[in-house]
C-alpha cells in the first residue's frame, strides 16, 4: 500500500522543479539591466561539441548597462559573437580583439509591457503545471484509498496536497511580482 507521505513527497518534488524552472525562465528575461543570465542557453562549437558560452569565457557585468564576455581563447571571439547574433537576444556584440562587449539599451515602455506579458504567460504555465501535479496527487490518493488506504488518511492527504499547491502558487505570485517590479522600474 502506498503511504500518503510518498504521494506528497513526489508532488512536492515536482512542484519544486516547476518553481525552479519558472525562476530560471524569469532570470533569462532581460529587464533593461545587464545580467550574466542573458547568455544562458547560448552555445558555441568548442572542439566539436556544443558548449555554453559561460564555459568557454568569463562573463561579467562591469556596470548596469554592459555585459563583458572574455573568452579564454582568442580564437573563440568570432564564434561567440556569431552565437550571440544567431541567438537573436536583441543585442549586437562588439569586439575589440580581446573581449566582446554587449551594451544593454534602456527599455521602451512598450517593450516593458511586452516583457510583463511574457513573464505573466510563464507564470500561468507554472500555475497550470502546479494544478496538474495537484490533480495527479489527488488521483493517487483516491486510487490508494481503493487499494486499502483509510478514507480519513486519504482525505487528509488531499487537504495537504491543496495546502502544498497553495504554498507553491504563492511562490509563483512572489516571483512574478518581483520580476514585474524589476521590469517596470525605469
Amino acid at each position: 500500500m502506498i503511504e500518503s507521505k510518498t504521494i506528497l513527497d513526489a508532488a512536492k518534488a515536482k512542484m519544486d522543479k516547476t518553481i525552479d524552472h519558472l525562476a530560471e525562465e524569469l532570470a533569462s528575461v532581460r529587464a533593461g539591466k545587464a545580467s550574466v543570465n542573458i547568455l544562458n542557453g547560448i552555445t558555441v562549437d568548442y572542439y566539436g561539441s556544443e558548449t555554453p558560452v559561460s564555459q568557454v569565457a568569463s562573463v561579467t557585468v562591469p556596470d548596469a548597462r554592459t555585459v563583458l564576455v572574455q573568452p579564454w581563447e582568442k580564437k573563440m571571439i568570432p564564434l561567440i559573437e556569431k552565437a550571440i547574433l544567431v541567438a537573436n537576444i536583441g543585442l549586437t556584440p562588439s569586439n575589440n580583439g580581446e573581449h566582446i562587449r554587449l551594451n544593454i539599451p534602456p527599455l521602451t515602455e512598450e517593450r516593458r509591457k511586452d516583457l510583463v506579458k511574457q513573464i505573466k504567460a510563464s507564470a500561468e504555465t507554472a500555475r497550470i503545471s502546479l494544478r496538474s501535479i495537484r490533480r495527479d496527487a489527488v488521483e493517487a490518493f483516491k486510487k490508494a484509498q481503493k487499494e486499502g488506504m483509510p478514507e480519513d488518511v486519504s482525505k487528509d492527504g488531499e487537504d495537504s496536497t491543496q495546502k502544498l499547491t497553495d504554498k507553491y502558487a504563492k511562490k509563483v505570485e512572489e516571483l512574478l511580482a518581483e520580476k514585474e517590479k524589476e521590469i517596470m522600474t525605469v
